[in-house]
């Protein structure tokens, strides 16, 4: 079973959920459980689809990985990102009707098109961020204007992680640390655009402690994935890009939750929050890079 927790890097998969619902707080409507799962599992399914289509690299870089280990095999690994996507897709249809159901399809498209093709070219942390991009738009259902700062903001983070990700084997040089900075510094600002200004759709805003409380999310998100890219300024070895990888991941969920709060759903906001602490215990056992 840790096998294939570590093939799905199933603790960074608490970063997921919060991107539909801070979707559907930026477009006026409710939340919709089955969509958070539906993404889940694209997650899950891009992440062993990852696996595979690197087992080659990973059998040089990564042998400790499940499938060059041997303790998961390829066909094996091929097998659940397919199972995974298909399932996602369903779950979108289900949930999300006509316009989750191609909203999904667009967001697995683009996950294949990445591990398949585009990873490993300067297209690479685009499509990334595009995966995530079509994630928050998933939870926004028809208003999907309203929806795009934030969306937007998810991708610019999105971009900065997986511009780091390059540098996980051999360190980061300064472009690509000072890269990952201005994406870190962009999303802050979209964020700041899509939870403080404006209204969402049907609804008055958040009222005074809801935008309070976005802009105090906002400066945690800063201070959970900034301040560990801030760090390889002076440290850019491999360990340590990794864990400001891990951070940043888990730094969406201040970002997700910013969202949610700056529309007045506090409790909503308070549940994501409350991932966050798991998430760095899970990635402490569970490998996720």
């Amino acid at each position: 079973m840790r096998a294939w927790l570590e093939l799905v890097r199933a603790p960074a998969a608490l970063s997921v959920p919060g991107d539909t619902l801070a979707g559907a707080a930026a477009a006026g409507r409710a939340a919709r459980p089955g969509l958070a799962a539906a993404s889940v599992l694209l997650y899950w399914a891009g992440m062993a689809l990852n696996d595979w289509s690197d087992r080659d690299l990973d059998a040089v870089e990564r042998p400790e990985r499940p499938i060059p280990s041997g303790r998961i095999s390829p066909a094996g690994a091929l097998g659940v990102a397919a199972a995974l996507t298909g399932a996602g897709v369903a779950a979108a249809g289900i949930f999300g009707g006509r316009r989750g159901l191609a909203i999904a399809g667009l967001l697995a498209g683009s996950v294949w098109a990445y591990d398949l093709k585009l990873k490993h070219t300067p297209a690479g942390p685009a499509a990334m961020a595009a995966c995530r991009v079509f994630d928050v738009l998933l939870g926004a259902g028809p208003d999907t204007r309203a929806a795009a700062p934030m969306a937007l903001a998810v991708g610019a983070h999105t971009y900065g992680i997986t511009l780091l990700g390059t540098a996980e084997v051999d360190g980061a040089d300064p472009s690509t640390i000072v890269g990952a900075m201005a994406a870190t510094g962009v999303t802050a600002a979209l964020a700041a655009v899509a939870c403080l200004g404006g209204k969402s759709s049907g609804e008055s805003g958040g009222g005074a402690a809801g935008r309070l409380s976005a802009a105090g999310l906002i400066a945690g998100y800063l201070a959970t994935a900034g301040r560990a890219q801030v760090a390889l300024c002076t440290d850019p070895d491999p360990q340590h890009v990794r864990q400001a990888v891990r951070m940043s991941i888990l730094g969406l969920i201040p970002l997700q939750a910013a969202s949610v709060a700056g529309r007045g759903r506090l409790a909503q906001a308070a549940a994501l929050l409350a991932g966050l602490p798991a998430g760095r215990w899970l990635s402490a056992k569970v490998a996720t890079s």
